[in-house]
Parts: C-alpha cells; sequence; structure tokens
C-alpha cells in the first residue's frame, strides 16, 4: 500500500462518534480510513481508542494481511464506482489519459500483486503479476488473443508492463470481469503465484470480480505502441476520493454549454480522424489503379510472349514432321547424321512446352490477383462512400451544435439584461417606497397638528359657550 501524510487539523472524534463507525472502518498502514457514504477520511490510530478487542493484535501478520484485503477491496468499490459514474456523465470513449481510468488500473494492480510470492533469480527476487494473468488463456480460449498481442507488442520488456498491457486490452474487449473470475475459481493454479492469505486467493477477490462486471458499460480505447508501461509508478492517488466540504455545483448553464464544448470537440477530433481515414484509403485506391495498370502492361506482354511460343512450336513441329519424312525418304546411313538433330528438336521442343505451360501458369495466377484486386477497389470506392457520407453527417451535426451554442449564448446573454433591468427596476420601487414612507410620516404629522388645532378649537368653542350662558 502507498505511504499517506495525514491532515494534522482533522479534529479529534470522540469516543461515542468512533464506535458507531466502527464497523464502517478499514485500516491503512497507521491509520484508519473511515466510510463516509462514497469518501474516505483519514484519521490517524493514535487518536482514536476503541474498546480492546482481546483477539488478534496488530503485529499479527494474518490479521495485517486481513486489513490489507478489506482496503484493497474498499478502494475497488470506490474506484469502479468513481470510474463508471464520470464515464457515463462524460458520454465518450475514454483513452489511457483519463485520470479516474488510470487510478482504476493502479488499484487493479495493488489488488493483483497483493500476496505474491516472490520467485528467485540472479539478479535477485522478482514479484510479478504476469505469471498469473498468463494462466488465464488456458482456463478461457478467447484471452489467447490478447496474450499473444502483449507479447508481440514491441516496447514491452518487463513481465510488469506485459501485466498492465493485459489489463487494458481485456477492458477493451469488456471480458476483464470474465477472465477474473475464471481465475479465481481455479485457486489450485494460483497456489503457485499467491500466499495462501492473498486477496486472490480469499473472498475479496471474488467480490471485486463481480464489480468488474459494471466496467461492460464504458467504452476505452488505448495506444499501446506509445505508451511506456514498464516504467510507470502505480500509486494510488487518495486526494480523488477524500472528501471536500468546499465544493459548490456549477450553474445549470454553464454545464450545458461545456456539455456542448465537449460533443464540439469530441466531433471535430472525429471530422479529422476520417479525414485522415479518407485520406489514406485515397492514396490506396491510387496506389491499387497504378498497380491495376502495371499488371495489365504485364499481361499484354505474357499474351505477346504467348502467341510468339505458338508460333515457334509449330515451326518446331513442321520442322520436325519434314525431318521424319526425309529420314523415311534417305537411306540408312543418312539417318544416323539426322539422329541426332532430331534428338536435338525433339528436347528444345520438350523445352518450349515447359515453358509454355509456366507461362500459362503465371498468366492464370496474375489473372486471379487482378480479380481480387478488382474486388479490393471496388470494396474501397464502397468504403470511401460510406465514410464520406457518415462525414458529411457529422459535418451537420457540428453546424447544428454550433447554432445551438449561439442559441444558448444569446439566451444567456438576454437573461442577464433581463436580470439587470429587474435590479433596475427593483432599485426604482425601492426609492418609491421611501418617498411614499416619508409622505406617509408627514401626513400621519399634520394630521396630528390638525387634531391638536380641532381639541384647541373644541376648547374654545366650549369657553365661549358657557361665557353665553
Amino acid at each position: 500500500m502507498s505511504a499517506l501524510t495525514p491532515q494534522s487539523d482533522m479534529p479529534t472524534p470522540t469516543t461515542d462518534k468512533i464506535t458507531q463507525a466502527a464497523m464502517e472502518t478499514i485500516y491503512l498502514c497507521k491509520f484508519r480510513v473511515s466510510m463516509d457514504g462514497e469518501w474516505l477520511c483519514l484519521r490517524e490510530l493514535d487518536d482514536i481508542s476503541l474498546t480492546p478487542d482481546p483477539e488478534p493484535t496488530h503485529e499479527d501478520p494474518n490479521y495485517l494481511m486481513a486489513n490489507e484485503r478489506m482496503n484493497l477491496m474498499n478502494m475497488a468499490k470506490l474506484s469502479i464506482k468513481g470510474l463508471i459514474e464520470s464515464a457515463l456523465n462524460l458520454g465518450r470513449t475514454l483513452d489511457s489519459d483519463y485520470a479516474p481510468l488510470q487510478q482504476f488500473f493502479v488499484v487493479m494492480e495493488h489488488c493483483l500483486k497483493h500476496g505474491l510470492k516472490a520467485k528467485k533469480t540472479f539478479l535477485g527476487q522478482n514479484k510479478s503479476f504476469w505469471g498469473p494473468l498468463e494462466l488465464v488463456e488456458k482456463l478461457v480460449p478467447e484471452a489467447a488473443e490478447i496474450t499473444a498481442s502483449v507479447k508481440d507488442l514491441p516496447g514491452l520488456k518487463t513481465p510488469v508492463g506485459r501485466g498492465r498491457a493485459w489489463l487494458r486490452l481485456a477492458l477493451m474487449q469488456k471480458k476483464l470481469s470474465e477472465y477474473m473470475k475464471a481465475l479465481i475459481n481455479r485457486k489450485d493454479l494460483l497456489s503457485e503465484f499467491y500466499e495462501p492469505n492473498a486477496l486472490m486467493m480469499e473472498e475479496e477477490g471474488a467480490i471485486i470480480a463481480g464489480l468488474l462486471v459494471g466496467l461492460n458499460v464504458i467504452d476505452a480505447n488505448f495506444c499501446m505502441k506509445g505508451e511506456d508501461l514498464d516504467s510507470q509508478v502505480g500509486v494510488i492517488d487518495f486526494s480523488m476520493y477524500l472528501k471536500d466540504g468546499n465544493s459548490t455545483k456549477g450553474s445549470e448553464g454553464d454545464g450545458q454549454i461545456t456539455a456542448i464544448l465537449d460533443q464540439k470537440n469530441y466531433v471535430e477530433e472525429l471530422n479529422r480522424h476520417l479525414s485522415a481515414t479518407v485520406n489514406n484509403l485515397q492514396a490506396k485506391v491510387d496506389a491499387l489503379e497504378k498497380s491495376n495498370t502495371k499488371l495489365t502492361e504485364e499481361l499484354a506482354v505474357a499474351n505477346n510472349r504467348i502467341i510468339t511460343l505458338q508460333e515457334e512450336m509449330e515451326r518446331v513441329k513442321e520442322e520436325s514432321s519434314y525431318i521424319l519424312e526425309s529420314n523415311r525418304k534417305c537411306p540408312e546411313q543418312d539417318r544416323t547424321a539426322d539422329g541426332q538433330a532430331l534428338t536435338e528438336a525433339r528436347k528444345q521442343l520438350k523445352e518450349e512446352t515447359q515453358l509454355r505451360l509456366d507461362v500459362e501458369k503465371e498468366l492464370e495466377v496474375q489473372i486471379g490477383m487482378r480479380q481480387e484486386m478488382e474486388l479490393a477497389m471496388k470494396m474501397l470506392e464502397k468504403d470511401v462512400c460510406e465514410k464520406q457520407d457518415a462525414l458529411v453527417a457529422l459535418r451537420q451535426q457540428l453546424d447544428d451544435l454550433r447554432a445551438l451554442k449561439h442559441e444558448l449564448s444569446f439566451k444567456l446573454q438576454s437573461s442577464d439584461m433581463g436580470a439587470k433591468q429587474k435590479s433596475e427596476l427593483n432599485s426604482r420601487l425601492e426609492e418609491k417606497t421611501n418617498q411614499m414612507a416619508a409622505t406617509i410620516k408627514q401626513l400621519e404629522q399634520s394630521e396630528k397638528d390638525l387634531v391638536k388645532q380641532a381639541k384647541t378649537l373644541n376648547s374654545a368653542a366650549n369657553k365661549l359657550i358657557q361665557k353665553h350662558h
């Protein structure tokens, strides 16, 4: 397992919370990694005091191996779940530069390395998971293809690099879960490579193999030739699974624009690939046309050669018949002199006949090759037409995406302008409200003054009435 640096500013949890979360805790080296939903929270073991369990101690090798198996199984769960969710949200084919996919291969490499027996060589001890993976082709015949492909890759020099390439090809083939299940079911073969308490020999390995079925929903494409798989350092990046409280969700409009931009970039990349494919096919068609012209010229030469040979053969037949007739007429003493000429003529006739047969065979081979070339040219022309139709459709989709992008940007601008107008209207309403409040206060004050004046007038009127009485 990889070394981790704990966060020193993490608050020390209470005993009740620790006891409640004890069943959801995995151990990693000198740290406790608590599960919080789909996230990890690191804590030092020295900061936590649980009720001591008298069964196994932390120095027991079996106890440590069991904790490591649990750690790897939980990390595989998080890695597979995060990879599937992110791949479905991304909505396109994954490549070797995709970070969750890289972390998945690192976790799988740690799972396959857990409990490996060290093999002694003249350079020292060597631990490699390529040996168990080679057994898969004996258990599942379909795996022989990727095993042969891995062995034929020129850039791989170490067993570790071949094992990493095998995992990538199995994921591309969408058979990784099937291969791992077939391997785990044969523990009698795995015992040659793993310790008895290794992950591949225990129940955790079968659980991980079952989780790998979910990866069949994603599409991945890797280029093995330019990738250096021998010298990669397999370290698990736990920062991808640690909980971040400061993360905020982006607005819905920004998410739509980002998705459209991703689709636009994908369509442009696909357009470039299709253009390159069309150019390659056009070059192949040109080369086939040149070779067809050359074969036609060679066929004409061969036909001329055959006609010449036929004429020579007729001439030789005439000469031989003439010699036979002359031998019949000539006396016996002249036959011995002409016998040698007749033998040479027969020999030359035999050679010419054999040469004619060879030329006819060569002509038949060239005719067959020409027919195959014509069929290949027709198939290539059909493929070029299909690619051009796909290219036109993709360009139409690209234009539609651009129009949709412009429409969304226009709507975003109009919504911004509407928000500004609403804010100005709100400010005006607030000003009018303040003015009306001031007017109401003035009216209330004038009302109070009028009430006072009315009271004064009433008192004065009462006094006047009393005086008249």
